[in-house]
């Protein structure tokens, strides 16, 4: 990974077989924030498991491992409760078919290259906690 940054901007270009949101987690404690926003991702990912938060508050998971352009990545970064960076990220894959896949990320490595821009929100603290009866950890803003 190699990142570049101007004024609370990051540009980040994450390398093959780099896990998108180990990187990102690593790079907010390089770099030392506690709130961002992720605006855009394109690249190439394989080994992709993404879903969705059911009625329940269950997440239900998919996989699609095969190599797969990476259309589309948003999310943010905020810390636990212990001070460990948490990302947050929704993505949009594409088969080789063109068939989208989408949903909550939860795992995905970049294939080819991953390419993602970071806006540092410098003046918030964003924390992660647990919310009573989904897997979802709630956004408190201080």
């Amino acid at each position: 990974m190699e990142w570049v940054r101007s004024d609370d901007d990051l540009f980040v270009r994450i390398d093959p077989d780099e896990e998108i949101h180990d990187s990102l987690q690593s790079l907010a404690d390089e770099v030392g924030f506690d709130a961002a926003a992720i605006t855009s991702g394109i690249g190439r990912a394989r080994d992709n498991i993404y879903g969705y938060m059911d009625e329940q508050g269950i997440y239900r998971r998919r996989q699609l491992n095969s190599p797969s352009e990476l259309v589309s990545l948003s999310g943010n970064i905020a810390r636990k409760e212990d001070g460990s960076a948490f990302t947050h990220i929704h993505c949009c894959w594409s088969d080789d078919d063109n068939n989208v896949h989408a949903g909550h990320m939860f795992q995905s490595v970049v294939h080819v290259v991953a390419e993602i821009h970071i806006r540092i929100l410098s003046k918030a603290i964003m924390t992660r906690c647990p919310l009573a009866d989904v897997e979802l950890l709630g956004l408190q803003f201080s």
